[in-house]
């Protein structure tokens, strides 16, 4: 019994080192494949968002938020390629004529000569744009002697080393972040007071020949910003409403309308509605009675009014179950459309990047008096005197939309504490942010407040 334990025990201490040796072995071709991945996510991104060049703020107009989130993920993408380029240049280190042999009888394939070098000098394209030269040298030697070939497969097929193409020097590029990084005030103190200074760099700028290239590059890269902003909050709209219509239409509706039709559910999901078809019903008795009295013509018998308020009170009944209906898909529907809306929201975080950078421009572009304004229109509009009776129709309208009782103790309830969150989270705005950026327009508000 113990000799069958050791023999099973035995069988899985060999299976796990040959599993082991199997990795090792194949550590070459796991370290260029993981590393022509990295190259190949770059290249997506230097073709989809920057026209095929650089990764840079010179290569596309872009915000300085957009250009840090794609630099970000150049960062990672880098390390993944030097590790695996380095992993690689250890393991071929390692690797003899022997592993290969044994290689070839564990029935491990490795690429072919040109595939490597194919692969290799891809990579090394495509980092070479961002690496220095001792880096680009080092990869290079790496085509002379790929991963995973014999040591004799270069000799003999020398035809591989003729037309291996050589990369051009990289051209130092500025760094960008030291140019767009914002001042403290003690960096900007000097001898002379600032206006003489602005004026003197106004000046330099006027007579600067390259001033008119960077004055349209500026308005480029403004123009870009804008519509790509202006595009998304477009798409912020309308996907969610066509995607709120099409589902009421397409999918939620014909199952509400066949479990309706099917079942024989109550016509009115809550007592207003009841409430309201009753008054409606009896407003049309009474009519029907006063144009009975009133008119030349010979009275209606009551059986006859009997008949016109039951013809009324089925299309009463019509209209509220198509109300009713609506409702339920409504939720539904909604739920399609914030769907939409997160999805959006997720695979767009560029354009957030882009359409913040906007909103920045345009809210701290303008003058104090109509920060001010702005500020006051909002809060009166969402805080103030006149505002609960708003937040009532609000409340309301969003409990119709639903199907649901409009529900009096609740609305009070959140008129009397959401009106006044948000008029501390105004002032503490105000005091916290708006206060450190523009002092004058928080005096400015404060003279129109009073």
């Amino acid at each position: 019994m113990s000799a069958m334990k050791n023999s099973v025990f035995s069988q899985k201490i060999y299976s796990f080192l040959l599993a082991a040796y199997r990795w090792y072995l194949q550590t070459p071709e796991r370290s260029l494949h993981e590393a022509y991945d990295a190259a190949l996510k770059i290249k997506e991104i230097e073709d989809k968002h920057f026209n095929g060049n650089k990764i840079d703020i010179d290569s596309a107009m872009y915000s300085n938020s957009v250009i840090d989130y794609f630099e970000s993920d150049l960062k990672k993408l880098l390390k993944t390629a030097r590790m695996r380029l380095t992993e690689l240049r250890a393991s071929r280190w390692f690797l003899n004529e022997e592993n290969q042999k044994a290689a070839e009888k564990a029935g491990i394939e490795y690429p072919s000569p040109s595939l490597v070098l194919e692969k290799l000098n891809f990579i090394d394209r495509v980092i070479s744009k961002y690496t220095t030269t001792p880096d680009r040298i080092s990869s290079k030697a790496l085509m002379v002697n790929p991963p995973n070939l014999p040591v004799n497969a270069i000799s003999d097929d020398k035809s591989l080393l003729v037309n291996t193409p050589t990369l051009p020097p990289k051209i130092p590029t500025q760094d960008w972040e030291k140019k767009t990084k914002p001042k403290g005030k003690v960096d900007t103190t000097g001898v002379l007071p600032r206006s003489i200074l602005s004026t003197i760099t106004r000046l330099q700028v006027e007579l600067d020949p390259n001033s008119e290239e960077e004055v349209i590059q500026s308005f480029r890269q403004a123009q870009r910003r804008t519509i790509i902003s202006i595009r998304f909050i477009l798409l912020l709209i309308i996907v969610p409403l066509l995607t709120h219509q099409i589902a009421k239409a397409f999918v939620v509706g014909p199952i509400i309308e066949r479990s309706r039709d099917s079942e024989q559910m109550q016509i009115f999901l809550n007592s207003e509605m009841e409430e309201e078809a009753l008054e409606e019903l009896q407003r049309f008795e009474e009519k029907v009675k006063f144009e009975n009295l009133i008119r030349n013509a010979p009275p209606l018998l009551p059986e006859q009014i009997e008949v016109e308020l039951k013809k009324r009170a089925i299309e009463l009944s019509e209209e509220f179950r198509h109300e009713s209906s609506n409702a339920i898909k409504n939720v539904f529907a909604d739920v399609f459309s914030v769907a939409a809306f997160i999805w959006l929201l997720v695979v767009s975080k560029s354009s957030i990047a882009v359409i913040k950078d906007f909103f920045d421009h345009i809210v701290y572009g303008l003058s104090d008096s109509a920060k001010a304004f702005i500020i006051i229109l909002f809060t009166d509009i969402f805080v103030g005197f006149h505002s609960p009776h708003g937040w009532e129709v609000l409340l309301e309208g969003v409990s119709r939309h639903w199907g649901l009782p409009a529900n009096r103790d609740f609305i009070f309830l959140f008129i009397a504490t959401f009106p006044v969150i948000l008029d501390t989270i105004f002032k503490y705005w105000i005091f916290r942010y708006l206060n450190r950026i523009s002092p004058s327009a928080v005096a400015t508000y404060r003279n129109m407040n009073e």
